[in-house]
């Protein structure tokens, strides 16, 4: 496939993987998998709309003189953050190493670093990721996405202590 239909077949196939999602969601009964099903056809929505921007700008440089290099300037913008694209589907764990401050899922900072008469001690909160039998038929589909879209789909929950 040469590159010039690269963003198309992207396009084709995140609509395939979104179609199946919502299949797959016909027949799952879990509430928590439903809501796990619901934020990533959020997140392939997004990752759409991403490369149907891609392949208007584009559209646009193949059909209009561009002499500013504004078109040619945003397209690269998009496909730099399109190639950064990451779905986060449970929890989203920040660590400052500097200020020993961490937050989970843009909230608030929190100090990890605490002292008393016994010393100093830093505890931050770790990622754990959930498992295939967590997950149920949600696995496969998100294990397809990530390798043939190449999109990050995070699934862990944070673990505090």
């Amino acid at each position: 496939m040469s590159d010039d239909w690269y963003y198309v077949y992207l396009l084709a196939v995140l609509a395939g993987f979104r179609l199946t999602l919502l299949a797959n969601r016909l027949g799952c009964e879990d509430e928590f998998l439903l809501e796990l099903h619901d934020r990533l056809i959020e997140g392939l929505a997004c990752a759409i709309a991403r490369v149907q921007s891609i392949t208007a700008l584009e559209r646009q440089l193949a059909n209009e003189p561009d002499e500013g290099g504004l078109a040619a300037f945003q397209l690269r913008g998009e496909e730099e953050c399109f190639a950064r694209f990451r779905i986060t589907l449970l929890d989203d764990l920040e660590i400052d190493f500097d200020t020993h401050e961490y937050r989970v899922n843009g909230g608030e900072w929190h100090y990890a670093l605490s002292a008393d008469c016994d010393g100093v001690e830093i505890n931050y909160p770790s990622l754990v990721a959930l498992t295939d039998a967590e997950l149920g038929t949600l696995a496969p589909i998100i294990r397809a996405i990530r390798s043939e879209v190449g999109i990050g789909i995070s699934i862990a929950r944070v673990i505090y202590g």
